[in-house]
């Protein structure tokens, strides 16, 4: 059974869906998403570990900022909702923004993190690729989501906001099973929700700057020493398995492997591989990593 509560967390209310027992494993969510992308998963690994999914600010049913918010400010709302449930170290699994989120926290705070588990994501090795036109329809969001009008012209009725949700979500994605009906109306009526659509917007308001430098090679953070996983989808049209090849650069410690047959969202497209992975590397540090009592 999944509960779902609200934990005051750096003025604001963060929603959280939990479930499971066992060492605690963070799930942070992309854009256009919320923390139910996370169910089959967490389902599948609920005898194994305790599963926390947060809506990150802005996003689902938690609070909403004022104004641009972006991964300095989701970082300090996550470290705040660890100390909040007194979880201690945490396993972080994460995807898109939420990996955004994820490395700016593994960069300032790294004693709180026993492990990195990433499906795709954007990495500082990505480099100005990213930007190059061959790409840039792909992710052409990325740009229409940092101006004034996307809120008014995605919001202008809920025909609008279906469309350009139903869109990503099916277009992203190489299994197109993973998004049936059903799970359409879920997310569809997620962003229907007052404040989604200019909450997810934030982030790429906030974001812009760092992702101008990123694109252009002018940013070089130091590498996260952290434990790291990364599987990485094979038909991901915004991620390009090519962009793999900088990632120990970055993540030193790393285990790395393609996702076979997946797009964009690997963790809704084959959640029996997905769980399987995540439990395989968190297993695996358990046993041979930490000491009885440090995760």
């Amino acid at each position: 059974m999944i509960m779902h509560t609200r934990i005051d967390v750096s003025g604001a209310r963060l929603h959280v869906a939990r479930t499971g027992r066992g060492r605690p494993l963070l799930l942070l969510h992309g854009w256009p998403e919320f923390w139910l992308t996370w169910e089959p998963v967490m389902s599948r690994l609920a005898d194994r570990f305790e599963l926390i999914a947060p809506d990150l600010r802005g996003f689902g049913d938690s609070d909403k900022p004022a104004g641009v918010f972006g991964p300095q400010q989701q970082a300090t709302d996550i470290a705040a909702l660890i100390a909040a449930l007194g979880l201690g170290k945490v396993g972080i699994v994460s995807h898109d923004i939420g990996a955004t989120v994820t490395q700016v926290l593994a960069r300032r705070s790294p004693e709180l993190i026993a492990g990195l588990f990433f499906f795709n994501f954007m990495y500082p090795g990505i480099g100005k690729r990213f930007n190059t036109p061959a790409h840039l329809p792909n992710v052409w969001h990325m740009f229409f989501n940092q101006t004034d009008l996307a809120p008014a012209l995605v919001g202008a009725s809920p025909e609008t906001v279906r469309l350009f949700f139903t869109y990503f979500l099916t277009h992203w994605a190489h299994r197109k099973s993973a998004f049936d009906a059903e799970a359409l109306d879920a997310f569809v009526a997620n962003f229907q929700k007052p404040g989604n659509l200019e909450g997810g917007f934030a982030h790429y308001r906030a974001v812009a700057e760092q992702r101008k430098a990123e694109m252009a090679e002018d940013a070089s953070p130091s590498p996260i020493p952290l434990p790291t996983c990364v599987r990485w989808a094979d038909h991901d049209p915004t991620f390009d398995p090519a962009w793999t090849d900088r990632l120990p650069e970055f993540f030193p410690d790393l285990d790395f492997a393609p996702f076979p047959d997946a797009g964009h969202f690997p963790h809704r497209e084959d959640p029996d591989r997905a769980a399987h992975e995540i439990a395989s590397f968190f297993g695996r540090l358990e046993r041979n990593v930490f000491s009885p009592g440090v995760w």
